[in-house]
């Protein structure tokens, strides 16, 4: 069956799309397991999901359930990919080649599922030119309109200082990027045309700090 978006994509939420991943990656464990049919209930007590969390989801994009059978987990499999639009391949550039840009740039994870990392920038002379664990060639950041256009990127991840950020983020869009991953603990000013996404791995640790903190009294709580 092929899938049928019934709302407008902006109606969806950003919750939403990460359920969506989280589906998949179920499906793709699933898979391994050589499961072909799967309830909503039972994706949901597997994998510690709500049920009706998962109908709601799904019901934004179609039908794709029987009635008392259940989904089948390959063709769910497939529609998500299709929906996350990871049936084809997404090209990346990383800026800023220091630790956290180094090891992005050559982890098997991050250029499987769609994604390919085409280039490494910086604008350190010291680190321009020298070749990564995994093949890649640091290149200069002044090279990124040209790398964006010839190599047809279509997402930038932003691994640099805080101070430089902006300045990255702005180089990225002048390019022609149109997504952009920031990594840099820097509140950027967007883009109107331009899809950001922030990961402060600060604040995920201070959430985490926050629950240590009163674990005892949310625990009395619930």
């Amino acid at each position: 069956m092929t899938f049928k978006r019934y709302i407008p994509v902006e109606s969806i939420s950003e919750l939403t799309i990460n359920r969506l991943s989280i589906y998949l990656r179920c499906l793709q464990q699933l898979e391994k397991e050589n499961v072909t049919t799967i309830s909503s209930q039972e994706l949901a007590d597997r994998f510690h999901l709500n049920s009706a969390q998962i109908r709601k989801d799904l019901a934004y994009f179609g039908e794709f359930g029987i009635r008392g059978v259940g989904y089948n987990a390959a063709q769910l499999r497939e529609h998500l990919v299709n929906i996350l639009g990871l049936s084809e391949e997404r090209r990346v550039v990383v800026v800023g080649a220091g630790n956290l840009g180094t090891a992005l740039s050559h982890f098997s994870g991050f250029n499987t599922g769609g994604f390919k990392i085409v280039a490494l920038c910086d604008a350190d002379p010291q680190k321009i030119g020298k070749r990564i664990p995994g093949g890649l060639v640091v290149e200069d950041v002044a090279a990124l309109p040209a790398i964006v256009s010839e190599r047809h990127v279509h997402i930038g991840v932003i691994t640099v200082p805080a101070s430089a950020a902006q300045q990255v983020f702005d180089d990225l869009v002048a390019a022609g990027v149109q997504a952009i991953l920031n990594f840099a603990p820097a509140q950027l000013k967007g883009h109107p045309e331009v899809k950001l996404k922030n990961v402060d791995l600060k604040i995920n640790l201070e959430l985490l700090s926050f629950f240590l903190t009163h674990a005892a009294r949310l625990a009395s709580i619930t």
